[in-house]
Order: C-alpha cells, then structure tokens, then sequence
C-alpha cells in the first residue's frame, strides 16, 4: 500500500487497530477491529468487548489488509467519515 496524505479519507470500519499514545491513560493499550465510527470517536471491538474511543486524544497504529502498519493522529481524523473525503492535508515531506 502505498501511503499518502490522502490516507485520512480511507474507510477505517474493519480495519484493525492499536492505540499507540493517548492522553487518556485508560485507553492506551486497547487494540481490535473498528466496528463503528462517528464524528469524534471510533467503537472498537476488543475481544468480547466494545469499547469507544476518542478520536482527539489518541494516535493510532492501523494494519491494513496488506500489512503495512500507519501512524495516523487522532486529531487528523475528527469529523464525519463523508467530510473527509473533502479534506486536504498539507504535506509535510
């Protein structure tokens, strides 16, 4: 998979995931298959259960289907899943 700023406008349901970092200290260490998203937080099933996460104050590891593992920013994230189709990022390198 090649990445790209254009990474944030992916479809995240069914990915799986790991929070890496997080202000909010129960939520470090939770990892599992994103089940649901809204504007500001996504469900995440861990084993047996479903737990919700905010999206502002964490940084993700996502896996995708090929392998490859992305770091992405919670807070690039924020907002409805349909309107970041229509959001632009800055490259940075």
């Amino acid at each position: 998979m090649k990445i790209t700023p254009d990474i944030i406008s992916y479809e995240f349901i069914g990915t799986q995931t790991h929070v890496a970092q997080s202000s909010h200290t129960g939520y470090l260490g939770i990892s599992g298959r994103i089940v649901d998203e809204t504007k500001k937080t996504f469900l995440i099933q861990d084993g047996n259960e479903t737990k919700r996460i905010v999206k502002d104050v964490t940084v993700f590891h996502f896996t995708f289907s090929d392998g490859t593992v992305v770091e992405i920013d919670g807070k690039l994230l924020v907002g409805k899943p349909e309107d970041r189709l229509k959001k632009t990022i800055k490259r940075l390198w």
